[in-house]
């Protein structure tokens, strides 16, 4: 153990020696981490939208079929409650939800009118407010012109064109709307994947193009222990810049942390283990520092860029590229740290992400020491 001790300090010390590569380390999470502070408007496609009616109206029955009909829209389902609604949108079932009390339909047609709720998971606040705008304007003319038009489902007593309609509108997990609920998830996914990832990749070809390599072959230490070495010293710093990440987070950005604080540090350190993995198993393809950095750039870090839902919305994307999103590692870490931070929810209903990556981190680690040659090729 005293051998692989010795190899960690190496590391350390050739990291802080690098001034340029430290002023990169610390500087860019915190640029990063304040320049993308605004809002990036997308459409929307197949949002997830339920129902919660008191009555076994014939009238909201043909608007959840106008809905669904719709290009933005695909209609999930009937639910009991509001306590079945709440836990549809917890497992992510949902995206929206349409709730009508009982005597709805007569009392729109009423004096006083009516009164309906919207519910839309604010997690993504430029999603949530396209798809009230597009929510209400379906609501408003299948109401105000079908029914008032047509008499659909107006009772005899009623007067014709007489309906009025009062929408109540919640925005769930994110009520102010602010684009930074949406962005921090993305951008630690970002930076600490450009941080492990590029930097480990050329860790070890470094050592290659150097023609050190020949001494840490024939040192007495694993190659197992070599690539345990070489990410140590990484993981602390992704550490660190983690801590510096969320501080920004809570205290400049002034996001809270809705759910257990304990749970998003795991889920990061799972992520940062899996980045590294990445990185060494790319440093022990190549050759030359320049290959491993264009792989890191152009295969990892341009899609978690556009293929993890941190810019634009995965469900928006064609079958191809959602299917295709699914191997990007950075899309669960996202998908977790924006259920756990700004949803709040249980540990439960993010075991599907952490699996994935768990089992990701454990699968690229393996391939980087299988990888790692025990002599010079």
């Amino acid at each position: 153990m005293k051998e692989f001790f010795a190899f960690v300090r190496k590391e350390f010390l050739h990291i802080f020696r690098d001034r340029k590569t430290l002023l990169v380390l610390v500087g860019l999470p915190t640029v990063l981490i304040v320049l993308f502070g605004f809002a990036i408007s997308t459409e929307i496609r197949n949002v997830n939208i339920g129902l919660l009616s008191m009555d076994d109206d014939i009238s909201i029955t043909r608007l959840m079929q106008k809905i669904d009909r719709s290009e933005y829209f695909t209609y999930v389902g009937k639910y009991a409650s509001e306590a079945e609604v709440d836990e549809a949108m917890r497992r992510g079932e949902i995206d929206a939800a349409l709730i009508f009390p009982a005597g709805f339909i007569p009392a729109m047609f009423g004096a006083e009118g009516a009164e309906m709720a919207l519910v839309v998971d604010a997690t993504n606040p430029n999603n949530a407010s396209m798809e009230v705008m597009y929510l209400s304007r379906i609501v408003y003319g299948y109401f105000g012109d079908e029914m008032a038009g047509s008499g659909i489902g107006m009772p005899s007593d009623m007067p014709a064109g007489g309906a009025s309609l009062t929408p109540n509108l919640r925005m769930l997990y994110n009520p102010q709307l602010k684009s930074s609920y949406n962005f921090v998830p993305g951008i630690m996914g970002l930076i600490l994947m450009l941080i492990c990832a590029l930097m480990t990749s050329v860790s070890i070809v470094r050592e290659k193009e150097t023609g050190s390599m020949e001494v840490l072959l024939v040192s007495p230490v694993r190659p197992i222990y070599i690539v345990l070495a070489k990410m140590i010293p990484y993981f602390v710093i992704s550490c660190a810049i983690l801590l510096n990440i969320l501080l920004l987070t809570i205290f400049v950005l002034k996001v809270p942390v809705e759910g257990s604080f304990f749970w998003m540090i795991l889920v990061s350190l799972i992520y940062i283990i899996l980045s590294l993995g990445i990185g060494m198993f790319v440093s022990s393809i190549v050759k030359t520092q320049i290959i491993a950095t264009l792989i890191c750039g152009m295969i990892f870090l341009i899609p978690v860029m556009m293929f993890s839902g941190m810019l634009y919305p995965i469900e928006s994307m064609p079958v191809a590229l959602q299917w295709f999103a699914q191997v990007i590692p950075a899309k669960w870490f996202i998908e977790a740290m924006r259920k756990i931070m700004i949803e709040g929810v249980p540990v439960r209903y993010v075991t599907t992400e952490i699996l994935i990556m768990s089992g990701l981190a454990v699968l690229f680690f393996t391939a980087a020491v299988v990888k790692f040659k025990d002599r010079i090729e």
